[in-house]
């Protein structure tokens, strides 16, 4: 899909747009699962373990779960029932159940996540020394499946305002590659919050190989503070629109919010219009990986969360990576 030229001020401004696709292969998703997992991960946990599954097959496992949105023991039994797909990950014998639900909790932290995104991306691009674009968004899952996340606050039928009823739902802050529709950076959490005070939260995970050159986010992000944090501090231009608070004809308070002011009169010309490819990214993760999170718990839906960041990384690099070949182990090759 590409994009059409654009004239603005006699200069004739052209983009192309590509639209991600993903890998619908279990094999392959499983093929680049354990090419990341060697290249984030230690090949065991420590220097006694057991040494019957290696880590990055752990991993591979996991994503072929979330694949196949099933559980523990539904991707045990899939695993058996495919010698095939179990010969090309490298596995002797089939794990138990238990294997995988270990190993989620062992590997899904932040500090691995971070890690995995980051090789997930180097994969990729290789060769691109900085992402030029990114955005930032939170979205809602459901916890159930069948009941809403949503607020509702007005009655339809009478338009009259009625008892808001809040419910709890996990929540998930991204930060995406608007280019590649690549997931940078991930923080879960439980919902309904604002998420101007969140900010925060999404770019401690960021790691600084992966800082963009912009970042584009919603109104519910305004503020003085995420715009000096951004700016000053990480240096990373930040386009965010002035709308918190009351309607006015005032100047906004703080420099960057005034700036933002001006540069908003003439949207069209800065680019802002990129920033709905977060929206898709988040499309693409409830499309392929399911919009319900089935784990009961805090801790485990929000490992729930980020394995489905990670596996919708890996489901886009299969259908785009062509400089990576063959794992380390020389099990795996991806050329099929």
């Amino acid at each position: 899909m590409f994009g059409a030229c654009t004239v603005a001020r006699g200069w004739l401004l052209s983009y192309t747009f590509v639209m991600s696709l993903t890998s619908k292969s279990p094999r392959a998703v499983a093929a680049v699962a354990l090419a990341i997992g060697e290249r984030g991960l230690p090949r065991y946990a420590h220097r006694f373990a057991p040494q019957t599954f290696t880590q990055p097959h752990l991993l591979a496992c996991l994503v072929l779960m979330r694949f196949y949105k099933t559980d523990y023991r539904g991707i045990v039994g899939i695993l058996a029932d495919n010698p095939t797909l179990c010969a090309g990950l490298g596995l002797t014998r089939d794990p138990h159940f238990t294997t995988p639900a270990k190993a989620q909790r062992r590997l899904i932290r932040f500090a691995a996540v971070r890690g995995l995104l980051a090789a997930s991306v180097k994969l990729l691009q290789p060769r691109r020394r900085r992402i030029r674009r990114a955005a930032a968004d939170a979205t809602g899952f459901e916890s159930s499946r069948i009941s809403p996340y949503f607020v509702r606050r007005r009655d339809r039928s009478s338009g009259k305002p009625t008892t808001s009823r809040y419910t709890r739902f996990p929540k998930l802050h991204a930060i995406a590659d608007t280019a590649t529709h690549l997931i940078l950076a991930a923080y879960p959490k439980r919902g309904p919050t604002p998420d101007v005070g969140e900010l925060g939260l999404i770019l401690s995970q960021l790691p600084s190989a992966l800082q963009p050159r912009q970042l584009l986010a919603d109104a519910g992000y305004d503020s003085e503070p995420n715009h000096q944090r951004l700016r000053d501090t990480l240096g990373i231009v930040s386009l965010i629109p002035p709308r918190i608070g009351r309607p006015s004809n005032k100047p906004a308070t703080g420099k960057y919010r005034r700036l933002m002011q001006r540069l908003f009169e003439h949207r069209s010309r800065i680019g802002y219009g990129q920033r709905w490819q977060v929206e898709t990214v988040f499309s693409m993760l409830k499309r392929n990986l399911g919009h319900a999170v089935a784990a009961r718990s805090y801790h485990a839906q929000n490992r729930d969360m980020l394995l489905r960041c990670i596996t919708h990384n890996i489901m886009i690099l299969r259908r785009n990576s062509r400089a990576f070949r063959q794992s380390r182990s020389g099990v795996i090759d991806l050329s099929f």
